[in-house]
């Protein structure tokens, strides 16, 4: 019979709780960033990303780093958001053969109408978050995060 390891419970327990905060905030941004400006979240992070960057562009490597999908998902995302006029693929002044993604004044424009909605429905998930008591620990944490 194996001893029970109470420090892996313990990890196992916060991840679930982590997963589950997690769950909640992105269920409530999607609906909100979607039903009020045909944004997913994904498509939100992307846009917020490459604004926060020099010339608002970067690899797509980096940006799929940055946003937390794979290369192909990363790949498919920016074609779709291409074809809407958000973003544009441009080749690296420095190597040709880089591929970069850059933010447009639309996109910008997008991002800019969105980000109100995005913090307001993150205030309110968090608010959610804090009346669970499991969960109120780990919202208590997103505010006090360094940026």
């Amino acid at each position: 019979m194996e001893i029970p390891d109470d420090a892996a419970e313990a990890r196992a327990h916060g991840w679930r709780t982590l997963a589950a905060l997690h769950a909640l905030i992105e269920d409530e941004l999607e609906r909100a960033l979607q039903r009020e400006h045909g944004l997913s979240v994904s498509e939100y992070s992307v846009l917020d990303v490459l604004s926060r960057q020099d010339g608002f562009c970067l690899r797509m490597n980096q940006l799929a780093r940055a946003v937390v999908l794979s290369r192909s998902a990363i790949t498919r995302l920016v074609s779709r958001m291409e074809g809407r006029g958000l973003l544009r693929r441009c080749l690296s002044p420095d190597d040709r053969r880089g591929i970069y993604t850059e933010v447009t004044a639309e996109g910008l424009d997008a991002l800019g109408r969105a980000r109100p909605t995005h913090d307001a429905s993150l205030t309110r998930a968090l608010g959610q978050a804090r009346g669970l008591p499991e969960l109120a620990p780990l919202a208590d944490v997103v505010d006090v995060l360094p940026d």
